[in-house]
């Protein structure tokens, strides 16, 4: 059984300018637009999710 998304926001976020990801279900992570919340999301497989984060992490922005 699949969990409820629990959409956030990054803590980063000052406006609701963002999005928002639900990383909270095992086989995928989910983001979507903040000023368009029911306006679907984009699901990521949860490799290519961490990928992503672990990639961000090496920025230097």
């Amino acid at each position: 059984m699949t969990e409820a998304p629990n959409w956030r926001t990054s803590s980063y976020t000052k406006s609701d300018n963002c999005v928002e990801v639900a990383d909270n279900n095992p086989p995928a992570a989910m983001v979507r637009d903040t000023k368009e919340r029911d306006g679907g999301a984009l699901i990521f497989p949860s490799a290519a999710w961490a990928h992503f984060i672990e990639f961000g992490k090496t920025l230097n922005v």
